[in-house]
């Protein structure tokens, strides 16, 4: 059976650590592989806690956006040192672009099996969009609405590692 792959996604800036750290840890234990886009932030927290965890299953996929004047090269801090399978791409647009054809974030979502979102702004927001476009499972990972503005109403809320995990069990069987 074909191990199934969970796309989280967050700041590139801030790594809400403890959340991330806990949740990258998790998916390894359980068998999952991880998906991120592969730059800083929370992309990198997750996935340092998921290699770091021994006796891990899965791997770490990075889906890379392309350098914006040079799209055969990607932007400083991509990938980060924990992407064991980089995917790079042409595709340059992110954060409020996130959304646009232009960029990665359509791999990323129709990519991954379930989509979690830590907080995050723009790009972030654009995934969980692209997830209810294309209908793939997605629940925000957040405290409270202010960590991810603008989040729609119909995407479920997941306070704590418990809430993410049965979101993820649910939406996998």
């Amino acid at each position: 059976m074909r191990r199934k792959i969970v796309g989280v996604m967050g700041s590139g800036r801030e790594p809400h650590e403890a959340r991330a750290s806990a949740l990258g840890a998790w998916l390894a234990k359980a068998g999952y592989h991880l998906l991120t886009g592969g730059g800083g932030g929370v992309m990198a927290s997750v996935s340092r806690a998921f290699v770091e965890t021994e006796d891990r299953a899965g791997s770490v996929i990075g889906v890379l956006p392309a350098a914006a004047d040079t799209p055969n090269s990607t932007p400083p801090g991509y990938p980060n040192p924990w992407v064991e399978i980089a995917i790079r791409t042409h595709l340059a647009a992110r954060g409020d672009d996130g959304g646009n054809v232009l960029s990665r974030n359509h791999i990323n979502v129709l990519s991954a099996d379930v989509v979690i979102a830590l907080p995050g702004g723009a790009g972030t927001l654009s995934e969980v969009q692209l997830a209810l476009a294309y209908g793939r499972p997605v629940a925000a990972h957040i405290a409270e609405a202010s960590e991810l503005p603008g989040l729609p109403p119909q995407v479920a809320v997941a306070p704590n590692l418990d809430d993410v995990r049965a979101f993820i069990e649910t939406a996998l069987c």
